[in-house]
């Protein structure tokens, strides 16, 4: 059933990110999308929810850059004047120990993974009405790191975490859900199923696979859809069993 509702997902032309647009056009909902770099990709993204009957709009932003993400919020509402649910999906990784990153790697993750988080939010909550919706992507990697060299990613994860339950106790009294979802190994443009990183990661999962974006993007379309309206403050897993 189609939707009136409008969604601006961070981060969307490639990957999880991508799966999220794709899944909530799917469902009805208008979507606006950010992109950092690589138009074509993004221009991908909208052709194929055009051919699907849904409509996408992408945005270059650099979630980093809170000017510019504000400015994606206010495009978002002004072409369809409103805005419903926002997914903050927009996330890098750097590998490395602490003192073996370069100091410009440890900052470009808490800028984009945490800051770009927060002012994404900041820059929508004008905007969102009664019942809004709000979802982060976080990892798995903030309650699991069973490798080493993910300190500093996971603590960014860790951070998001802690940010949706405060903001589902702000929120609250005005209807917004707040929720974080944690991926576990996904598939994605550098980590194909049946490549050899899914083969390794596949000895910390309890079924024998990694995942697909299309199931983070299932977990996130329930999450703002009517019948999670009674869910906030959750960081919902989604690992194949990488915690248990």
């Amino acid at each position: 059933m189609k939707s009136s509702k409008v969604a601006l997902v961070t981060g969307g032309s490639r990957g999880i990110g991508a799966a999220i647009v794709q899944r909530l056009a799917r469902d009805g909902m208008r979507v606006a999308f950010t992109y950092a770099t690589k138009r074509d990709r993004a221009d991908q993204v909208v052709n194929e929810v055009a051919a699907g009957q849904g409509q996408a709009l992408c945005l270059e932003a650099d979630a980093a850059d809170p000017t510019a993400i504000a400015a994606a919020v206010e495009r978002s509402v002004e072409v369809w004047g409103r805005l419903d649910v926002v997914v903050a999906n927009a996330g890098v990784a750097r590998a490395g120990g602490i003192d073996a990153l370069a100091a410009e790697d440890i900052d470009r993750m808490i800028d984009v993974n945490v800051r770009g988080v927060v002012h994404t939010i900041r820059a929508a909550l004008p905007h969102l009405g009664d019942a809004g919706r709000i979802v982060t992507i976080g990892s798995v990697n903030a309650e699991r790191t069973p490798f080493a060299g993910a300190a500093a990613y996971a603590m960014t994860k860790a951070a998001v975490a802690g940010l949706v339950r405060g903001l589902a106790r702000d929120l609250g009294p005005r209807g917004i859900t707040v929720n974080n979802v944690q991926p576990g190994p996904t598939a994605n443009d550098s980590m194909s199923p049946d490549g050899p990183a899914a083969q390794a990661m596949t000895k910390w999962l309890a079924l024998p696979r990694i995942g697909a974006p299309e199931e983070i993007a299932a977990l996130v379309a329930h999450l703002v859809g009517p019948e999670a309206a009674f869910i906030t403050g959750a960081s919902l897993t989604i690992d194949g069993g990488f915690t248990a």
